[in-house]
């Protein structure tokens, strides 16, 4: 086997304010909300002191969004968005094919911000629609991800944040641990999308945020040990690159 050459960012050095946002930073790192259509910071419709519905925060018409619509999974562009009388937030969506939805706020999953140039905006909306049923192995290309640098991150987030409450990983801040740059939209979706992989699961759990994924907590070394051993012993994985390491 080669021998596998890590970025000297993982290796020397680690931008802890990075590995440590808050769950509203996370949110905020790779699921935008550039615009809201209420003043108001309430993430759900309620009554105020006043008895005024507060409306929920919302996202913007114009956004790219990855939605769940009776339990298949798509992505589309919200079209117009509306707020029920208790305040909370609904969309209209159109996804890739033409196809028009009605869905509430807690049926998005992820969401990126529609650049203002109408050419940046149509080549990201392509790539969206391309990258949503990327196979595991594309991901790890795409991402220049091998399983050997996942647990090496690992290691760093949770060696560097020893004695901490948590070692918590958003998309944005992982790019910049592994490959010492700020992470494109596109590698914000696709290491989205690689961090709840079987094998991503082995070192990482998904942390949510009303109902949606905005970070990745780095498991205690004991629970990887098990959770490696698992996943080693399915037939399924016994090639995995990362069941050699």
């Amino acid at each position: 086997a080669q021998p596998v050459t890590f970025p000297m960012k993982l290796l020397n050095r680690l931008n802890l304010t990075a590995l440590t946002l808050s769950s509203l930073e996370a949110t905020s790192a790779f699921v935008a909300r550039p615009h809201l259509h209420s003043t108001s910071v309430s993430l759900h419709g309620k009554k105020d002191s006043s008895d005024e519905v507060v409306q929920q925060q919302a996202f913007s018409a114009g956004s790219f969004i990855e939605f769940e619509e009776k339990k298949r999974i798509h992505v589309g562009k919200i079209d117009a968005v509306e707020h029920k009388s208790s305040g909370g937030a609904r969309y209209t969506v159109i996804d890739s094919e033409g196809k028009k939805f009605n869905i509430a706020d807690k049926s998005v999953r992820y969401s990126m911000a529609c650049p203002n140039s109408p050419g940046q905006a149509n080549k990201l909306y392509e790539e969206f629609i391309s990258a949503q049923d990327t196979p595991m192995k594309s991901l790890q290309e795409s991402l220049d991800v091998s399983p050997e640098l996942l647990e090496m991150a690992w290691e760093e987030a949770t060696e560097e944040l020893e004695g901490e409450a948590h070692a918590d990983l958003t998309p944005s801040s992982f790019v910049e641990l592994v490959h010492a740059h700020a992470a494109s939209a596109m590698e914000k979706y696709l290491t989205w999308k690689l961090l709840q992989s079987d094998m991503a699961h082995v070192f990482f759990k998904e942390i949510k945020s009303h109902g949606r994924i905005v970070a990745f907590r780095a498991k205690p070394r004991k629970a990887v040990d098990n959770a490696k051993d698992m996943f080693c012993r399915d037939q399924d994985n016994e090639e995995n690159e990362l069941c050699f390491v």
